[in-house]
């Protein structure tokens, strides 16, 4: 069993018998290039405003660990069963080839080590709605590069895993992932919004390449038991985003969105015989544009979500620069 842990400021991670650490990954004061320490593969990323936000987010299994390295700039992890890798693409100019080059890496090593399955990706992304230094978006030229490199791959829409694409407070993009060598996977749309890899051209050159969550089967019961990895969810209809300039209304969307996602009505729909409610979600993560915001949206988040030590906030840019907030979160 996979499962993530959140350790707060100023705490050491306490190890658990039978508990082994597949990686961890900083929500940090300043960007830590991927690095191998005490055999775990650590990597940072400037996120948090004050030490107060900093959070390590630490992958345990209950598999030992098999085996761990380098390659590509990349660092990884993995039991029998799953696989931990981490990367930094150094700030520059232009994204695109560098996402697609550091992408191909990304999926050079799954094949190469048998773990075809990506379920789950982060990417934390600095400067994320400036422009690059051809006038486009640093967003769009990143996903202009992923998607590159998904299209390298024959991946489709409906293969593109679970992610989240959010801005940090540091250079480049940090980005993690999380795969597995044979669970069965399914990756979830949301009826209420357009699959993000058939995004018109409004938004950019190549659409995000991401599913709204992916649902990864454990145990022997087929789809009857697993987790639903939910990406991040903002205010978004259809395409477009809804009440650009009310953060109350865009925040109750994106719960919305959340919770007709992992809903039985549609969940069903993709073949997962099962439903949740928002109480069901922990390892919840809070991205908000304007730091005077965080208050409301932590009232918001704290009603919705039954742990508030289950939720990390992060003051940062959001993939549009209309978006206001962003919510993700696990449920296992």
């Amino acid at each position: 069993m996979l499962r993530c842990e959140y350790t707060l400021p100023g705490r050491t991670p306490v190890d658990q018998p039978g508990r082994f650490v597949l990686g961890e990954v900083i929500y940090g004061l300043e960007d830590a290039a991927p690095l191998i320490r005490d055999e775990i593969p650590v990597l940072g990323s400037h996120m948090a405003a004050d030490p107060s936000e900093v959070r390590t987010e630490r992958w345990t299994v209950d598999q030992p660990i098999r085996g761990t390295g380098t390659d590509n700039g990349l660092v990884y992890s993995f039991t029998d069963d799953f696989l931990f890798c981490a990367g930094y693409i150094p700030e520059q100019g232009l994204f695109t080839e560098a996402t697609r080059e550091a992408y191909t890496a990304v999926f050079d090593l799954v094949e190469r080590l048998g773990y075809p399955s990506i379920f789950r990706m982060w990417n934390l992304i600095g400067r994320i709605n400036a422009d690059n230094s051809e006038g486009l978006e640093v967003y769009r030229d990143f996903c202009r590069g992923r998607a590159q490199a998904f299209e390298l791959y024959a991946a489709q829409g409906e293969d593109m895993p679970s992610a989240t694409g959010i801005g940090s407070r540091g250079q480049g993009v940090a980005f993690y992932f999380l795969a597995s060598r044979s669970a069965a996977r399914v990756n979830i749309e949301n009826a209420r919004q357009i699959p993000a890899y058939n995004y018109p051209e409004q938004y950019g050159p190549k659409p995000p390449s991401f599913a709204r969550a992916t649902y990864l089967a454990t145990g022997d019961q087929g789809l009857g038991t697993g987790a639903l990895y939910i990406s991040g969810t903002a205010g978004i209809l259809g395409h477009e985003t809804v009440h650009a300039d009310d953060l109350d209304k865009q925040c109750r969307v994106a719960l919305e969105n959340i919770e007709y996602l992992i809903s039985r009505r549609n969940l069903s729909g993709h073949g997962v015989p099962r439903g949740y409610e928002l109480a069901d979600v922990t390892q919840v993560k809070v991205y908000v544009r304007h730091r005077e915001d965080m208050p409301a949206v932590r009232a918001a988040c704290e009603e919705a979500f039954p742990n508030p030590m289950d939720i990390a906030y992060f003051n940062v840019d959001i993939c549009r620069s209309d978006l206001l907030v962003e919510i993700e979160g696990v449920i296992a």
